[in-house]
């Protein structure tokens, strides 16, 4: 899967998912660190990733509706602290159909993974 980490994500995430055969992009090597929620949107869309992020600002299931994107993965943990995000998404990414999320709107907690299809 190809899949793009929001600047929000520990940088070795990418090399985590990168060792299970992903293809992982980051909004840092891309030199767009502090760079407005749009033109990260825009980044991954036109290098068609799957887009991993923690920033509520990509919530909107109207704005990011699926379909109308290559996926979106936002991750809303109770602790999320380096360890913990990266213990998450190993599980995650282990347990889970992740290549059926591909233009899905898909929200991971603690406990649960909600994912939305395209209509």
């Amino acid at each position: 899967m190809r899949i793009k980490l929001d600047e929000n994500l520990p940088a070795t995430l990418a090399e985590a998912l990168a060792a299970t055969g992903h293809d992982v992009d980051t909004i840092p090597k891309e030199g767009l660190t502090g760079a407005p929620d749009a033109t990260v949107w825009q980044a991954s869309q036109q290098a068609k990733r799957f887009f991993i992020t923690q920033d509520l600002d990509f919530s909107d299931l109207r704005q990011f509706r699926p379909g109308t994107h290559h996926g979106l993965l936002l991750l809303r943990l109770a602790n999320p602290g380096r360890r913990h995000l990266i213990d998450r998404l190993r599980t995650l990414f282990a347990t889970e159909e992740v290549e059926s999320w591909r233009g899905c709107f898909v929200v991971a907690t603690d406990l649960k993974v909600r994912v939305r299809h395209p209509a």
